[in-house]
């Protein structure tokens, strides 16, 4: 099969799957540099607690107060199957790259309730695009320093899709959240997904996670052939790390955490690590997030990093 020869749908839930709002603001830079308008959106009556997602308000560009509900969205290029120009046209705003034409998105909030009619109102959406493969972003905190790159899980359920892209099955068993019911029913119904997932230092409380963000974007430019600008990303992902060890510095006790993180992260990272070793770290880490997110091992509330 070819999954990058077809229409792409990008998606993203603010949420339980969006640890530093990694996903959903990746998605949002790519619906900022892409030319795409809204093709499908659901009922927020019908999927979402208002008492738990409450609606906010927002003032328009006409300077109208009004209120956004929580919802999912779906958009599609103006142009489908238009080629983007070279990066070299204008490299600070430019999309580029022979898919650009077939990227879609999806950016909503997690639904409160009535999940599997969600996700074939989502999936009817995705027939009547014509999508021809799915991926999901996510991020979940995890035990990881934020001084290192961040690490991204790119995973598949479909056998085709792990041979063509040199990806894993992932191994994880626990609690999901709304993309694995989406990517169930997707493959159900003949669209082949791929997960990539960020884990995100789960010490750091200030959302967003540009680093996060960025890691997402370098690895979904890899896998669909597109070449993404990056704004101020980049800048901004290393404000965040001058922030957090800003704060460390102020704190012995936390400063030596985050030096444990890096001594087991580089272990595992090293040339000399073997497949055992690397597979027995994998390991602990599966067995230390009890309450589970979607991904290749489980991640944590956002709890104080001392606990």
């Amino acid at each position: 099969m070819d999954f990058l020869g077809g229409r792409l749908l990008v998606v993203a839930f603010e949420g339980w799957n969006d640890a530093g709002e990694a996903a959903s603001g990746a998605v949002r830079t790519l619906q900022d540099v892409l030319d795409v308008v809204p093709i499908a959106e659901v009922d927020p009556e019908l999927y979402f607690d208002f008492q738990f997602n409450r609606p906010t308000v927002v003032t328009d560009d006409d300077g109208r107060r009004r209120l956004e509900w929580p919802s999912a969205v779906m958009y599609g290029p103006v142009r489908p199957g238009e080629t983007a120009p070279g990066l070299a046209d204008d490299a600070n705003l430019q999309v580029s790259g022979n898919n650009v034409g077939n990227i879609y998105l999806l950016l909503g909030t997690e639904p409160s309730r009535s999940w599997k009619s969600f996700t074939a109102e989502i999936l009817d959406a995705a027939l009547a695009a014509d999508i021809t493969a799915i991926v999901f972003l996510g991020a979940m905190l995890a035990d990881v320093p934020h001084t290192r790159p961040i690490s991204i899980f790119a995973s598949s359920e479909n056998t085709a899709v792990r041979s063509e892209l040199q990806i894993e099955r992932s191994t994880y068993e626990g609690p999901v959240g709304i993309l694995s019911a989406i990517a169930e029913g997707a493959e159900a119904v003949g669209i082949p997904t791929v997960s990539i997932w960020a884990s995100v230092p789960h010490y750091v409380h200030n959302a967003p996670s540009p680093k996060a963000m960025l890691a997402l974007i370098d690895k979904l430019e890899e896998l669909v052939d597109v070449t993404i600008p990056r704004g101020n990303l980049v800048e901004e992902a290393a404000a965040w790390e001058a922030g957090i060890d800003a704060l460390a510095a102020d704190d012995d006790e936390m400063a030596q955490y985050i030096q444990q993180l890096e001594q087991a992260r580089d272990t595992v990272d090293s040339p000399e690590a073997s497949g055992e070793a690397i597979a027995q770290e994998f390991e602990r880490y599966l067995r230390r997030r009890g309450d589970g997110r979607d991904g290749p091992a489980g991640g944590r509330p956002d709890e104080p990093w001392r606990n």
